[in-house]
């Protein structure tokens, strides 16, 4: 009998990369989707997975989605993930990610199963990061500059706790940057790709427009990313977190530029737009992955280029 893995979130653009991962090794994979959710990025998969309405601020929901998915594994994504928004929105990104996080804690406390459960943590957690504090490692303060960053420490804590209080088999995993096929276009990475395509198009004319260009991220590609979810609970340490990163930060400006390259369409010019500044930033995400390298034999393998071109070949294909 194949086992059973229960991805919240799965219409989310890294949920839908895990579904092809764990389909192609062979698991039998659920899904919680809210009926309002849009399915694109799993249309093609739809008839291999099994998909159950329910919500994260429903715990009743929840209650029943695991009782009719009997997970072996629940890899647990769902959230909300824009960083600006949870300035616009802080309470409504703190219930659906922490108190989210409680509800599906609560529901598989009081169903009585053991399944194996990875949260998906965020970089963002680490927040104020000093100039001697880099590379990051799982051992840094965390001092979250964002309501998102915020409620990221919430569920890392929590699952921290329930790991403790009741002996759950939870990982905490510490994703930095990811990025690749999909990628929602309200991340910079994907902004850029499709304005980029916009142009190449004639939709737009040849201007580009950017907030802040200076700031360093640690880039990986999302098919890495979701690999190393799936290590986290082969073998790691249940309890403990781990950072997912390439270990290589790269200033926004240089990662436009290499996407300016791959276009088809030269003289583009670049515009500030006020609207893409945030109240506080993060200056520097540059991380340490030697903890999951280590334990579970993980390393990135995709290289940042191909990552992009990738992108710029979704949206080429999506426009």
């Amino acid at each position: 009998m194949s086992e059973r893995a229960l991805i919240t979130g799965i219409t989310g653009f890294v949920g839908s990369h895990l579904a092809e991962f764990l389909l192609a090794k062979g698991l039998k994979v659920y899904g919680i989707k809210r009926w309002r959710s849009k399915t694109d990025n799993i249309n093609h998969l739809t008839e291999q997975l099994n998909l159950i309405e329910a919500d994260m601020r429903d715990g009743h929901s929840l209650v029943e989605a695991l009782k009719e998915a009997e997970p072996n594994y629940i890899f647990h994504l769902a959230a909300q993930s824009f960083v600006p928004m949870s300035w616009r929105a802080p309470s409504d990104t703190m219930e659906t990610n922490a108190v989210g996080t409680i509800h599906l804690l609560e529901a598989i406390r009081k169903l009585e199963i053991d399944p194996a459960v990875q949260i998906a943590g965020s970089s963002e957690e680490y927040g104020l990061v000093y100039p001697d504090e880099v590379p990051i490692k799982e051992t840094n303060p965390l001092r979250p500059l964002s309501p998102y960053g915020v409620s990221k420490v919430a569920q890392d804590k929590l699952g921290f706790q329930y790991h403790r209080s009741y002996g759950m088999k939870i990982v905490v995993t510490r994703s930095f940057n990811h990025t690749g096929p999909r990628r929602g276009e309200v991340f910079v990475t994907s902004n850029f790709a499709k304005q980029i395509v916009e142009i190449e198009k004639g939709i737009r004319k040849p201007v580009i427009y950017v907030g802040n260009l200076e700031a360093q991220r640690d880039f990986s590609d999302v098919r890495d990313v979701i690999r190393a979810y799936w290590l986290s609970l082969q073998k790691c340490e249940f309890g403990d977190c781990y950072n997912i990163c390439s270990g290589k930060p790269r200033v926004i400006k240089d990662v436009l530029n290499i996407l300016l390259e791959k276009s088809k369409s030269k003289d583009i010019r670049i515009e500030n737009d006020p609207l893409r500044m945030r109240p506080s930033d993060v200056e520097i995400l540059h991380g340490d992955c030697s903890k999951i390298m280590v334990q579970a034999g993980w390393k990135p393998e995709i290289p940042f280029e191909k990552t992009m071109s990738d992108l710029l070949a979704y949206w080429r294909e999506r426009l």
